[in-house]
């Protein structure tokens, strides 16, 4: 066996630590997710019960979407941990069989998934401006 070949079958810690740094960019997305998901359906009752607060009328009975925005970021936020994980395994036993191999599917989907999300809160904020 030559010393190339050694060396080329020696594991790389450093690939690894970046596979972990990736996993936690996940995680703090998935975090960051959630908590603005959070703060959106928790401003939203704020909203809710200032306006009976201040009102001396009847409240309008529009319901709105904010609840729904910010349930719906908190599960996406989820659901992103959970990938976060999925691909650090999935990244680690590559490095560990030495084939490693980007998944520019994940990516397409990622981008396209974040331009109809932008898209979609486009349509609905536009008019209230």
């Amino acid at each position: 066996m030559k010393p190339d070949d050694l060396a080329n079958k020696t594991i790389n810690p450093s690939d690894h630590l970046a596979n972990e740094r990736t996993f936690l960019a996940w995680i703090r997305t998935s975090i960051a997710l959630m908590g603005f998901g959070f703060v959106v359906v928790k401003f939203s009752l704020f909203v809710k019960q200032l306006s009976l607060v201040i009102s001396t009328k009847v409240p309008v009975s529009g319901k709105g979407f904010s609840a729904a925005i910010g349930v719906t970021l908190v599960a996406i936020g989820a659901a992103i941990a959970l990938l976060g994980y999925v691909r650090y395994r999935h990244i680690d036993k590559q490095l560990l069989s030495k084939a490693y191999y980007p998944s520019f599917l994940l990516l397409l989907l990622l981008t396209v998934a974040i331009v109809l999300v932008s898209i979609l809160l486009l349509w609905y904020l536009l008019p209230n401006i």
